[in-house]
């Protein structure tokens, strides 16, 4: 009886060191799988960027015309404007002067509104 049970606790034993072996496999396939994946992942999201990045030469290429001629558009109009407004300043740049000058120079000495109600009583 003692040799039977002696058998079966090696069956056991031995039992338990193939699960342990299974169990390190497992263990070892799941680590090597997320290195795997890790891996793959990289390389679709490096061959996404350089397909994002080509997408936006080629946009960036296709509309490097029109921002140009935008550009000189908007050039020409501010210095249109500039023209104009330097104008008007040229043209009205005198009399600004003179109706200064005239608000300095004369004035007309009178009392203070508060002064002349303490006064009126």
């Amino acid at each position: 009886m003692a040799a039977q049970q002696s058998q079966g606790i090696q069956t056991l034993l031995e039992a338990e060191k193939e699960a342990a072996k299974v169990v390190q496999q497992a263990r070892q396939y799941r680590v090597q799988r997320l290195k795997d994946a890790r891996t793959e992942a990289t390389k679709e999201i490096e061959e996404y960027k350089k397909l994002k990045e080509r997408e936006y030469q080629e946009f960036e290429s296709s509309r490097h015309g029109t921002t140009q001629s935008t550009q000189s558009a908007v050039d020409k109009e501010t210095d249109g404007k500039l023209t104009e407004i330097t104008a008007a300043y040229e043209k009205s740049k005198a009399a600004v002067v003179v109706k200064l000058l005239n608000r300095v120079v004369l004035v007309k000495p009178e009392l203070h509104r508060n002064l002349k109600k303490l006064e009126s009583p």
